[in-house]
């Protein structure tokens, strides 16, 4: 098993009249080569529970676990773990800072004290991997699209080889077409490499798609855990937290209120599709 939380807090403020439980007694299993889907409202705790993963932020409580080692242990190498725990961030801007696309992505693995031809084979592929055009290769990553510079921030991640691929609302400001290549990119490459893929999303149409788990996260908490149809299900209680349930499965919810004879369980296009036709 890759990663354990176990009963993880953590609180903005402590101490203090402002305090925040940000993550409020949290425990978790990911196990290797899962798809899992993290959502929840605004505030619900979702970027702070990953940002614990990598050890960019500490618990308050609680211990978290690698491959059972605890990554708060002071012996244990927190560079090793951004390499095997990647994290591309909601802004890509936040993670692009050289002068070209290129250089930007050999920094991951220049900085694990790979040779250069090693760093720079590595950066090659994992520009290939996310499918950016050769000609972006030299060109600064702030001249790219935001669909480009999000390519670009997944490939500077994937040229550390991953065991972990954590994506914060990668799809965010995009348009339906980026945001289906985006994800598209993401699913293939899991299959191809088997890696672990965490995925922060407000959509829910866009975890229904793709993911094996959802994770549902409320006021720094767990709300529910489980395979997406039997989170789904949970329609009115989704919707108190602020949520929602896949735009497919609110039209089945409506034909069955319509007099329609089909059940409510689809979450894709497809499952919806097959329902009617059998009707």
């Amino acid at each position: 098993m890759a990663l354990i939380l176990d009963h993880v807090t953590y609180e903005y403020g402590s101490g203090t009249e402002l305090l925040v439980r940000a993550l409020d007694d949290v425990s978790l299993v990911i196990p290797d080569g899962q798809f899992i889907g993290l959502i929840g409202h605004t505030g619900s705790g979702k970027s702070t529970l990953v940002q614990h993963l990598n050890a960019l932020l500490v618990p308050t409580s609680g211990n978290i676990y690698y491959n059972g080692e605890d990554i708060h242990d002071k012996d244990f190498s927190r560079k090793r773990l951004r390499s095997k725990v990647g994290l591309v961030f909601q802004y890509p801007e936040h993670q692009l800072f050289e002068t070209d696309v290129f250089t930007d992505v050999c920094f991951g693995p220049k900085n694990l004290g790979l040779d250069r031809k090693e760093t720079e084979l590595r950066a090659f592929q994992a520009l290939k991997q996310v499918g950016l055009p050769d000609e972006c290769f030299y060109q600064s990553p702030f001249d790219l699209s935001g669909g480009q510079k999000r390519r670009a921030a997944i490939a500077g991640v994937l040229a550390m080889k991953p065991e972990v691929l954590i994506l914060d609302e990668p799809t965010a400001g995009l348009d339906p077409k980026g945001r289906d290549e985006i994800l598209g990119l993401v699913s293939s490459i899991r299959k191809e490499s088997g890696m672990t893929v965490i995925l922060v999303s407000h959509s829910m149409d866009d975890v229904a798609e793709y993911v094996d788990r959802i994770i549902v996260m409320s006021r720094g908490g767990i709300r529910f855990d489980d395979e997406p149809k039997k989170v789904f299900a949970h329609k009115e209680e989704l919707e108190e937290m602020g949520l929602s349930v896949p735009q497919v499965t609110d039209v089945m919810y409506a034909l069955r209120e319509a007099g329609w004879a089909v059940g409510t369980e689809a979450i894709t296009i497809e499952e919806a599709k097959q329902e009617i036709l059998k009707c």
